[in-house]
């Protein structure tokens, strides 16, 4: 595990307004997470001339009012930050990227590798699209790395109705 003071060490999913995901949806999500907390980076820049405290840190993400909420705070529980992102730059990419998974997961199930492999490649591509999106619409408020981006943006796509 990274024990770099830069990096996430808990995360919390708010996802109580939701319906209950899909089995293979709450497997991804529960990989993303158990990876993220295996391996992450996760730096919060200095904003106005403030110090920001060091992490580790944790991280709440949520669905309020329409907005992705990053909520960050200490290992120990202090508030440092809290951020919301506009879910518009990633509906299409998490429509897309459900329309993806379902045809992989039926696909996993009755036809060949050859074309499963096709199929996992596109959904490979579509949710590195998705994290790319995450690191731009983060710019200034969090720097992430495009593993840590892509685990965050499974998780995403838990709270964002595809």
């Amino acid at each position: 595990m990274s024990q770099s003071a830069n990096r996430l060490c808990r995360i919390d999913i708010d996802d109580s307004a939701l319906p209950p995901p899909s089995p293979e949806i709450e497997q991804d999500r529960r990989v993303a997470v158990f990876d993220l907390l295996e391996d992450n980076s996760f730096t919060l820049p200095g904003r106005e001339g403030q110090d920001v405290p060091p992490g580790p840190y944790a991280l709440a993400l949520a669905v309020r009012e329409k907005r992705l909420v990053f909520d960050i705070a200490t290992e120990s529980g202090s508030k440092v930050a809290e951020f919301h992102l506009s879910l518009g730059p990633f509906r299409q990419t998490v429509k897309d990227y459900f329309q993806i998974c379902t045809s992989y997961f039926d696909a996993v199930k009755r036809l060949p590798p050859a074309q499963i492999e096709a199929i996992d490649m596109a959904r490979r591509g579509i949710h590195n699209e998705g994290a790319r999106t995450l690191q731009e619409r983060l710019e200034g408020k969090a720097e992430v790395d495009i593993d840590t981006a892509r685990r965050l943006f499974t998780l995403i796509c838990a709270l964002v109705p595809g």
